[in-house]
């Protein structure tokens, strides 16, 4: 009698499944051990849609909204997730938790390591310090992408090395008051004549798009691409906005940050419009001459033709 209980306890034994954990960790695709390995993050996989996500919560700089502490459950956790696109490539999205003065840093860093930055914008209000939120996209061999998200997180841990608070200044310094810009040095690098007010200078670059009801929207409708420089021709700050269509917007970004133009957001300000526009907030301090070349070189990325 022993011995047969033995033999059924011992069945029952075996019976039983492996442990959660285990089970889950050896359903994970090979891949997503390489992911873990280059990003230096751990992460989870969802069977269902063939997804490996890893997850980079921001403990390092405590974050307030309205003086009420937000953690990083409440939505301060950069994440990349990964997937296969074709048999031999694979994807990766993400959003990226950013203080002000690393956005344009990781931006660069993200750009020149193949991957796309295709929003920057705020989740709050009245928050301290100020978060920013990029999306991230890119398409290729998994090494390559796993590698441009692991170059994004080790530029943010030696921008926070540096300075373990967020700095709230691009660090470049006042302007001359009150303005006093000479517009024919603009006009001629940009071949768009402007408007002056108060010493400043400003240029409006139309574009056209169609909406659903039918009606053609353009420069007047605030479809356009503009620019307002304002100090003195020898060190002057210039901020606009640069309407672009969905597929020209990597070429403008990495020309914009390559002049070293500052960009503060990426967003869409209409909805079923055709063609689909994007619009880049941008902010850049310089003599007037180099700023306007380096808007040149970005509206050729722009030019659709």
């Amino acid at each position: 009698m022993k011995k047969i209980v033995f033999v059924l306890a011992g069945a029952f034994i075996l019976s039983l499944p492996a442990h959660p954990g285990l089970a889950q960790e050896n359903k994970n695709p090979a891949w997503t051990q390489q992911v873990e390995k280059i990003t230096g993050l751990k992460g989870t996989y969802n069977e269902k849609e063939n997804v490996f996500k890893v997850a980079s919560p921001r403990t390092d700089v405590k974050v307030t909204v309205e003086q009420i502490p937000v953690a990083p459950f409440m939505g301060l956790t950069s994440w990349a997730a990964f997937t296969k696109s074709s048999k031999n490539k694979m994807m990766v999205m993400g959003d990226l938790v950013l203080f002000q003065d690393e956005v344009n840093t990781v931006m660069s860093v993200a750009l020149d390591n193949g991957l796309q930055v295709t929003a920057l914008h705020n989740h709050f209000f009245f928050d301290e310090p100020k978060v920013f939120f990029m999306h991230i996209s890119g398409e290729g061999r998994m090494e390559q992408l796993a590698a441009g998200v692991r170059c994004i997180l080790d530029k943010v841990k030696e921008i926070r090395s540096v300075n373990a608070d967020p700095i709230n200044t691009f660090g470049t310094g006042s302007i001359a008051e009150p303005s006093s810009i000479t517009p024919p040095t603009i006009e001629d690098i940009l071949g768009v004549k402007g408007e002056s007010k108060d010493g400043m200078f400003k240029v409006t670059i139309g574009s056209k798009s169609k909406m659903a009801c039918g009606c053609e929207v353009g420069k007047a409708m605030g479809v356009n691409t503009w620019a307002v420089f304002a100090g003195r021709d020898e060190k002057a700050i210039v901020d606009g906005d640069f309407v672009v269509h969905e597929d020209k917007l990597q070429g403008v970004l990495k020309s914009l940050r390559h002049s070293g133009i500052n960009v503060v957001a990426i967003h869409n300000h209409m909805t079923q419009e055709n063609p689909r526009l994007l619009f880049l907030h941008y902010w850049g301090i310089g003599s007037t001459s180099d700023l306007a070349k380096a808007l040149k070189a970005a509206l050729k990325k722009s030019e659709t033709r």
